[in-house]
């Protein structure tokens, strides 16, 4: 049997989107976020995880929808995220819904994303897969984020300290 990627399915705005399993540290329920002042789009705050400050972004204003209502299934999913100079951070996205670690249909095959819009604004987009023939996002988190958030992530403050 061939090695397939394991995703973390989630929903924001009614839409399915994934990320490698391997990436993801945790999934936590939603919780009280530390606003940071002067915080660039998209960026909400801070929360504490066993003694570390973590930056929270809202993965609907990432991706260009409008904000929403939290509610029951509101998830925050923590996960790695590599810089373009190799350093790793970690930093969470608020989604409305976190639903499975799954594998792909099709062994995981994509499509390649369609080509709309500067591709600045959809180069996050990995490929377009399917499960349960319901059409997947296949998101690129390194590229999710643009440079003045790396640098809010780069700055907030260590809660532990």
């Amino acid at each position: 049997m061939a090695d397939t990627t394991q995703y973390v399915t989630m929903s924001v705005a009614g839409e399915i989107f994934a990320l490698p399993v391997a990436r993801v540290r945790e999934i936590l329920e939603n919780r009280q976020i530390s606003r940071m002042p002067h915080a660039p789009e998209g960026f909400l705050g801070v929360i504490d995880v066993r003694n570390h400050s973590v930056s929270v972004f809202d993965l609907r204003a990432q991706l260009g929808f409008e904000t929403g209502e939290d509610g029951d299934n509101t998830r925050i999913v923590v996960l790695t995220v590599i810089t373009s100079e190799g350093e790793e951070m970690t930093v969470g996205l608020k989604t409305d819904r976190v639903f499975e670690v799954t594998v792909l249909d099709d062994e995981g095959a994509l499509d390649p994303p369609p080509s709309v819009g500067p591709v600045s604004k959809t180069d996050c987009v990995v490929g377009i897969g399917r499960r349960n023939g319901t059409f997947v996002t296949l998101l690129d988190i390194d590229r999710l984020f643009s440079l003045r958030q790396i640098g809010a992530i780069a700055g907030a403050p260590d809660l532990a300290a």
